[in-house]
C-alpha cells in the first residue's frame, strides 16, 4: 500500500473508489445525435486507463426539451440514450474506474430558439446575461413535469449502469429556485429558504422513489454565490447541512461563485494567470461544518495541491478535470513514480472555450483529447530508425521533436534563437501568460530524456540541413508578423509583436489596428495602455478578438477597461500618413460611406503572420516528395509514400505557421499527426 494521500481508496456508500483523484462533470461537446457513442466513449475510456477513480460525464446532461442545450450536450430525456451508455460505463468499468453523470435542467441558462423552440422556463423573467433568452416563468405543471423528467432521466442512467448521478444547480434552473435574485414566485416554491428548496427536495424525493436507497445521488453547488443579493455563505452552509440532514444525498460537490455571466464564469472556473485553487479553503469549511462526503473541483492542476487537499482533509475527493484533458494518466504515472512526465494543464483554457466557438472541446497542447479514436496519447515506436532533423523549436517543432524521438528516431533540431518555444515566448511576455512557457518546458525536458539534439543559435541552410544525412526534414519555422495591409503608409507601421517583445518603445496616442482577432492585438494594448498610452483598439468585425474567446478575453478586459482603452468595432484601417512627428490614420469601413481620420503618434497592426518558408522551398527541390503531403494519407493516420522525385535525399514537410498563420493548438496537431507515422 502506498502513503501517498492521493492513492488512498475512499469508500462511498457502497462504492470503493481506487483513489481520492476524479474528474469531475463536464461537456467537451462530443456526443453525436445527443448520444455518448464512440468518440465520446473513448475519451471516458482512456482517462479510467489512466487510472483515475472517477470519471463524471456530461456536464449538464439534459433531462428536458424544454432545456435544450447551448452546445452539444448529452440528451438524457430519450429513451435511446440507454444503450449507448451502458456501453460507456461498461467499459469504463473494464479498467476499474467508477462512472457517474450530471443531470440538470438548464433553466434560463439556456436559449429558445434550439431544438424544439420551446421557451425557456425558470422561476423569474430575469434573463440571464450570458444565453440571453428571456424565461417564461414556471407554472405549477412546469415544476411537476420537470420533477417526473428527473426522475425519468435518473432511472434510464440506472438501467444504463451508471454508478450514480450527479444533479447539477449552480447556476441552473435548481439554482434558479435557490437564489432570491432568480425566484420570484409565489407559494410554496418561493420567499424564504424552505420554500426555494422545496423544487430540489421534491426532485431528490421523486428520483429516490425511483433509483432506490442503494443508488448514489450528490449535488453540484454554488455555497456563496458572491453577488449582491444572492446566496451568501451563510446561506450555502446551511444548504449543505439540509443536503446531509435529507437523507437523499449521498456526496457534496462544492463550488464557489456564479456563472451567469463570463466574468462569473471565469471566477468558478479560473484560467492561467488568475490563483490556483482559489475555492478550496471555502470547500474544506463545507468539508468540516457537514462531516459529509466532498468533492471539488476549480483549477487544481498541480499534484502537491492535490495531496495538502486530501491530506488536511478539506476534500474526501480532489477533482483535477482539466488536468486530466491535458494528461488522462496522471494517476498511473503517479504510481509509477513518473510525476515529472506529467503533461501540464497550462490554463489556457483552450477547452472550454472552444466547446462554445467550436463545438467541441480540445486541450492546446494535447491533439490527442477528443481524438482518441484517431490519435495516440502514448506514441507506439518505429519499425525501422529514421534521422529526423527539424528547423524551428516553437510548439510545432518541439512536438515534432518529442514525437520522433518517442517513435525511437535519431532527432536533430536547429533553432535560430537561443532558447525553444517560438511564439510561446512572446506570449509569456505578459505575466498572465507565462503558464504557456510549460508547453515548451515540457516537451523539452522529455526530449532531453529521449537524447534529441538541438543547435540553438543556429540559423540553418540547406548545407546545415543535408550535412545531417536525413531521412525526413521538417521544416517548423514559423511565420512573421505580416503589417502589409494598408493602401498606404505601410512603413510607418509597427507590429504587436514589436511592443510585446519591446523592439519598439511604445508611443503616447496609438491605435491597435486588429483584424487577426487573436491574443496579440490584446497584449499589445495592454502593455501600451501599461506604459501610459492612449489606446484604441479597432477591428473591421462585429467583434473584437474572436479568437480570444469568452473566458480567455475576461482578464484582458479586467485590465484594458481600467487603462480606459477605447473598443472600436466596424471599422477598418485604410492608410497611414505622415504629418511632421505625426501620423494620420485613415479609418473606414467595409460597409461603406465611410471616410474618417485620426491624429496619432503610433499605429500598430496585428494582421497575422506570414509563413517563414524561405528554407522549405529551397529544400524542396532535394527532397523525395517535392514537398507534397497527401492529405488522405494524413487524415487516415498512415504514413506518407508520396514519391515525385525518385533522386531526391529525403522526405520534406513543413507544419504550423510555416504553412499558414493559426494557432499553438493547430501547430501541435500538425506534428503529432504527422509524425506519428513516420
Amino acid at each position: 500500500m502506498s502513503n501517498d494521500p492521493l492513492l488512498q481508496p475512499f469508500q462511498l456508500k457502497h462504492l470503493t473508489l481506487r483513489n481520492r483523484i476524479i474528474m469531475t462533470s463536464h461537456e467537451p461537446a462530443y456526443p453525436e445525435d445527443g448520444m455518448p457513442k464512440e468518440r465520446y466513449r473513448a475519451y471516458h475510456v482512456e482517462r479510467a486507463r489512466g487510472g483515475v477513480a472517477m470519471t463524471m460525464t456530461a456536464g449538464s446532461a439534459a433531462v428536458s426539451k424544454d432545456s435544450p442545450p447551448v452546445f452539444n450536450n448529452l440528451l438524457v430525456y430519450k429513451d435511446e440514450v440507454v444503450p449507448w451508455m451502458k456501453d460507456l460505463t461498461d467499459a469504463v468499468h473494464e479498467h476499474g474506474a467508477a462512472v457517474m453523470i450530471q443531470l440538470t435542467h438548464l433553466g434560463r441558462r439556456t436559449r429558445w430558439d434550439k431544438e424544439f423552440w420551446l421557451p425557456v422556463v425558470s422561476p423569474s423573467h430575469h434573463r440571464e446575461p450570458a444565453h440571453r433568452a428571456f424565461p417564461k416563468k414556471l407554472e405549477d405543471w412546469d415544476i411537476e413535469r420537470i420533477i417526473k423528467d428527473y426522475a425519468d432521466a435518473a432511472e434510464r442512467m440506472k438501467v444504463g449502469g451508471m454508478d450514480g448521478i450527479e444533479l447539477q444547480a449552480y447556476g441552473h434552473l435548481m439554482d434558479q429556485f435557490w437564489s432570491p435574485l432568480t425566484n420570484e414566485l409565489d407559494g410554496s416554491y418561493g420567499g424564504p429558504l424552505d420554500n426555494r428548496l422545496r423544487f430540489a427536495f421534491d426532485v431528490l424525493r421523486e428520483i429516490r422513489k425511483r433509483v432506490g436507497p442503494d443508488f448514489i445521488v450528490g449535488v453540484r453547488y454554488s455555497g456563496d454565490e458572491m453577488l449582491e443579493g444572492g446566496l451568501t455563505s451563510k446561506d450555502g452552509l446551511e444548504i449543505s447541512k439540509r443536503l446531509k440532514d435529507s437523507g437523499l444525498v449521498d456526496f457534496l460537490n462544492v463550488i464557489r461563485g456564479h456563472i451567469d455571466t463570463d466574468a462569473g464564469l471565469t471566477d468558478v472556473i479560473p484560467i492561467q494567470g488568475m490563483a490556483n485553487s482559489p475555492h478550496l479553503d471555502f470547500a474544506g469549511e463545507i468539508r468540516a461544518a457537514t462531516n459529509f462526503p466532498t468533492f471539488h473541483a476549480a483549477k487544481i492542476p498541480d499534484m502537491a495541491t492535490a495531496r495538502h487537499a486530501i491530506a488536511s482533509g478539506k476534500l474526501d475527493m480532489v477533482g483535477m478535470t482539466r488536468a486530466h484533458m491535458t494528461d488522462p494518466h496522471i494517476v498511473r504515472k503517479i504510481i509509477e513514480k513518473r510525476e515529472d512526465d506529467i503533461r501540464p494543464c497550462v490554463g489556457a483554457n483552450y477547452c472550454l472555450d472552444r466547446i462554445y466557438q467550436g463545438g467541441a472541446a480540445y486541450c492546446i497542447h494535447n491533439a490527442a483529447t477528443g481524438r482518441e479514436s484517431t490519435m495516440p496519447h502514448e506514441i507506439a515506436g518505429a519499425e525501422v530508425r529514421r534521422k529526423v532533423v527539424i528547423v524551428g523549436a516553437g510548439p510545432a517543432g518541439m512536438e515534432a521533436a518529442r514525437v520522433a524521438a518517442e517513435r525511437g528516431h535519431e532527432v536533430v533540431v536547429f533553432e535560430a534563437a537561443n532558447d525553444p518555444g517560438g511564439q510561446i515566448r512572446l506570449t509569456a511576455q505578459s505575466p498572465r501568460r507565462k503558464e504557456m512557457l510549460s508547453i515548451i518546458d515540457w516537451r523539452m525536458a522529455q526530449c532531453e530524456k529521449r537524447g534529441v539534439v538541438f543547435h540553438f543559435n543556429t540559423l540553418a541552410d540547406p548545407g546545415t540541413v543535408r550535412e545531417e544525412k536525413p531521412d525526413v526534414v521538417i521544416i517548423a519555422t514559423g511565420g512573421l508578423p505580416h503589417t502589409e495591409v494598408l493602401g498606404q503608409g505601410n512603413e510607418l507601421v509597427v507590429s504587436s509583436w514589436d511592443i510585446i517583445s519591446g523592439d519598439v518603445k511604445p508611443g503616447s496616442n496609438v491605435l491597435v489596428f486588429d483584424d487577426a482577432g487573436d491574443h496579440a492585438g490584446l497584449q499589445a494594448a495592454e502593455f501600451l495602455a501599461n506604459a501610459g498610452a492612449k489606446v484604441e483598439i479597432m477591428t473591421p468585425d462585429r467583434s473584437f478578438a474572436p479568437e480570444v474567446m469568452a473566458m480567455n478575453l475576461v482578464p484582458y478586459m479586467r485590465s484594458l477597461q481600467k487603462l480606459d482603452v477605447t473598443f472600436t468595432v466596424t471599422y477598418r484601417l485604410a492608410a497611414v500618413e505622415k504629418d511632421g512627428n505625426q501620423l494620420i490614420a485613415h479609418v473606414g469601413s467595409d460597409y461603406g460611406g465611410v471616410a474618417r481620420q485620426r491624429t496619432l503618434d503610433q499605429v500598430v497592426i496585428n494582421h497575422g503572420t506570414i509563413p517563414l518558408d524561405e528554407l522549405y522551398f529551397e529544400l524542396k527541390p532535394l527532397s523525395t516528395n517535392l514537398g507534397e503531403l497527401s492529405h488522405e494519407q494524413l487524415i487516415a493516420g498512415v504514413a506518407q509514400s508520396v514519391v515525385r522525385n525518385s533522386q531526391g535525399e529525403f522526405q520534406l514537410f513543413r507544419i504550423g505557421d510555416a504553412v499558414s498563420a493559426r494557432n499553438t493548438h493547430a501547430a501541435i496537431y500538425d506534428a503529432l499527426r504527422l509524425l506519428r507515422t513516420v
